[in-house]
């Protein structure tokens, strides 16, 4: 495993982990038209994936060989196929189910609709341990919210957090 990934890379760590972990949870509980899609979008990911370097190449191989293995309940011959052309020796049914990473789970930023007065005038992108303040400040910094808001008092902000930025004005 490479010590650095590029951003490309992480974001597809991180479908392929979210996959794992929603695929997994899809299967137990036999929502299996949930789990062939979650499969499908992992498989959508990969194919627009252009690896450049090694930890690209890294990260894309982790994405193939754990959608060949969560691919082996549904296709059983298929995979074992895929995961031959992949080289391995041992057959699927000796390989455990991926696991997923919790710290890849976790997004690094959060995208939160900013209202006025009730209508969506912007969106913003911050970092997912920012504050009340700091999505204050970045809901007001927006220049569709300005021109929104222009001539008019800010009477309160109501941040939702990872939701929403809502400013009443008057």
């Amino acid at each position: 495993k490479p010590a650095a990934f590029s951003d490309a890379a992480i974001r597809l760590r991180r479908e392929t982990h979210k996959t794992i972990d929603g695929a997994s949870r899809d299967i137990e509980a036999f929502h299996m038209n949930k789990y062939v899609a979650r499969l499908r979008e992992l498989s959508n990911t990969i194919s627009a994936f252009k690896a450049n370097d090694a930890g690209d190449k890294w990260a894309l191989r982790e994405a193939i060989e754990s959608l060949v293995v969560m691919i082996n309940p549904m296709m059983p011959h298929l995979a074992e196929q895929l995961w031959e052309e992949l080289g391995h020796t041992t057959g699927l049914t000796q390989t455990p189910w991926p696991k997923a990473d919790p710290a890849l789970l976790e997004a690094d930023t959060v995208t939160l609709a900013v209202q006025v007065n009730g209508k969506m005038r912007a969106t913003i992108t911050l970092p997912a341990s920012a504050d009340q303040k700091q999505a204050e400040q970045a809901a007001l910094a927006e220049n569709t919210v300005k021109a929104a808001l222009d001539g008019k008092t800010v009477k309160k902000i109501i941040v939702v957090p990872g939701r929403i930025v809502n400013v009443v004005a008057a």
